[in-house]
């Protein structure tokens, strides 16, 4: 019998997976990167991934999606102009997360460094 190729839905299952396990691990209080969770995940240079694997979790998620930022340190704005950008920023600053006048948050006091 031949090898039959692998089923995609299941390979974007285990990358999200590898995703969410990351991004479960920032401690409350932290921030980190698209790029660096998908790093760590085992997925060098697919930073967008991380966004989608993000914007795929259910609503009340247990993963602390919020969390997650990009390398300037800014909330990604959602392309629907979503509710969840404003619901992610005050997440964090329920953490002790701060912003600074620009919007961004300081990477250099709050980034996770595992």
């Amino acid at each position: 019998m031949p090898d039959t190729p692998p089923d995609p839905m299941t390979t974007v299952s285990d990358t999200y997976r590898a995703i969410y396990a990351v991004v479960a691990r920032i401690p409350r209080g932290n921030v980190a990167t698209y790029g660096q969770v998908a790093a760590l995940a085992g997925l060098p240079g697919r930073a967008r991934l991380v966004g989608y694997a993000l914007s795929a979790l259910a609503g009340r998620s247990a993963i602390p999606w919020h969390r997650v930022v990009n390398a300037q340190g800014r909330i990604s704005p959602r392309s629907c102009g979503s509710e969840a950008d404003m619901e992610q920023r005050l997440r964090l600053e329920h953490e002790g997360i701060s912003f600074d006048a620009t919007d961004r948050i300081p990477l250099d006091r709050f980034l996770w460094r595992p």
